[in-house]
């Protein structure tokens, strides 16, 4: 089966590959000419343990392709996955530009039967758009050709992408139409050979499932950081809490860890983007209003702690950071805790050292371009994790990569100025940093 994947971003670059390593022949398609141009040569855009090399092993093996164009290859594929941006707007909701310069795009150009998978995460009713647009333009032209559109929202973790891909939990899938079906279920079998895992609903459900999963993980992390600020006020431990409550088998211990609040591609905005679906139906989501605001609090906590233990005068206190992405194994920003960290730590008049094994390219990008008002004299991108704490007042974990989880701590000790370690992720042990002679604090 030939298909192609408008969009080469985490979504459209991880699926496209997925599908060609299972014997699909897949092109990629991105109007950004330098981005195709590096993807020819094997080298991607973004970091994803395993992405590099399935992408040139596909490409050698001629299964995985590259283009600028749509249009050129539409006559020559049967599926077409729309993976295209869909970033927030001011008041929340999804801007469906590129998703609907897609679907224009087929309607223009089209020969003969197309299926249009929307993968992005879009508002419900979006398929409704999407269907008329295509036959908008087939209307223009004067012709009569047979379509079907359908929704397969993704569920890929960053960092565990692949895998999530490979072997899925579920695959959900919104579809209206016999042949839509046959189709999708063409291209997910090999996926699911020995417990075939594809739910197949309407398309307004499977727009509806993508949203409500995502507000929901991102309700039990909200709700643990508040149990966690809750749990320092009376001396309770989150850590046992968690463990109590993650043993009912109703509840589970998944996304009830406790840390410096979430962030990403997919969690905020797609609570916002939910909160503004209800509003436009004259309905108020109460509790995803309230996991917004928990998550703003919570993204500040790491910097409250430090203010008490600095007796509320951080001027020229130099402050080391652990980790920038907004989890481990991504290079992705977007969200991040660390963003709104340092953005405190810089107005406070503080010397910032950072580091973070992937993500320093982008964060030094986005403090340039984004806030550029402040003043990045005073932040510094370290080589390494000692480079990092080197006379650093304080210590403050972020992203709870691998390599920081058992540094040399005497190292660490000796290159230090102070002595207070913050741990924003609770992956340290109390009793051993303060053995060791660190004044320690956690979440929760």
């Amino acid at each position: 089966m030939n298909i192609a994947i408008v969009g080469t971003g985490y979504v459209g670059l991880v699926s496209g590959t997925c599908f060609a390593e299972m014997g699909v022949d897949v092109t990629c398609v991105d109007t950004d000419f330098k981005k195709i141009d590096q993807l020819c040569k094997g080298i991607i855009p973004i970091y994803e343990p395993g992405l590099e090399d399935m992408v040139q092993r596909n490409m050698k093996a001629d299964r995985l392709h590259f283009t600028t164009s749509l249009t050129d290859i539409l006559d020559t594929v049967q599926v077409v996955f729309s993976a295209v941006g869909t970033p927030p707007d001011a008041d929340g909701s999804a801007d469906l530009t590129y998703v609907l310069e897609v679907a224009r795009t087929i309607g223009q150009n089209m020969q003969q039967y197309v299926l249009l998978v929307t993968k992005s995460t879009v508002p419900v009713g979006t398929a409704t758009l999407v269907r008329n647009a295509i036959q908008a333009e087939l209307d223009k032209r004067g012709v009569t050709i047979d379509f079907d559109v359908a929704s397969n929202p993704e569920f890929l973790k960053e960092g565990d992408a692949i895998k999530d891909f490979m072997s899925p939990d579920r695959v959900v899938v919104g579809v209206e139409s016999e042949k839509a079906m046959d189709l999708i279920t063409r291209l997910y079998r090999p996926f699911l050979l020995n417990n075939f895992r594809v739910i197949f609903m309407d398309i307004l459900s499977a727009e509806m499932t993508k949203y409500a999963a995502n507000a929901m993980l991102a309700t039990r992390i909200s709700f643990m950081n508040d149990m966690a600020n809750l749990c320092e006020l009376v001396g309770a431990d989150v850590n046992m809490v968690r463990k109590g409550i993650g043993s009912d088998q109703r509840i589970g211990g998944k996304f009830l860890y406790a840390g410096c609040g979430y962030g990403g591609s997919c969690f905020p905005k797609d609570v916002k983007a939910l909160i503004h679906t209800a509003e436009q139906n004259g309905y108020e989501l109460r509790v995803l209003k309230a996991v917004e605001e928990v998550n703003a609090y919570q993204k500040q906590v790491l910097f409250k702690k430090l203010l008490k233990h600095l007796d509320g005068d951080l001027s020229n206190k130099t402050i080391c950071i652990w980790g920038l992405s907004f989890k481990p194994n991504t290079d992705d920003i977007r969200e991040a805790p660390a963003l709104v960290l340092i953005e405190k730590l810089l107005e406070a008049g503080c010397q910032v050292r950072a580091f973070d094994p992937v993500s320093i390219p982008d964060t030094r990008e986005y403090f340039k371009t984004q806030r550029s008002s402040l003043d990045t004299s005073r932040m510094y991108f370290a080589h390494d994790i000692y480079d990092a704490v080197l006379d650093a007042d304080a210590l403050l974990l972020v992203t709870e990569w691998k390599e920081f989880r058992m540094p040399s701590w005497g190292v660490v000790k000796k290159t230090m100025k102070g002595s207070l370690i913050i741990d924003g992720r609770n992956i340290y042990d109390k009793k051993e940093m303060k053995e060791m002679g660190f004044v320690y604090e956690a979440i929760g």
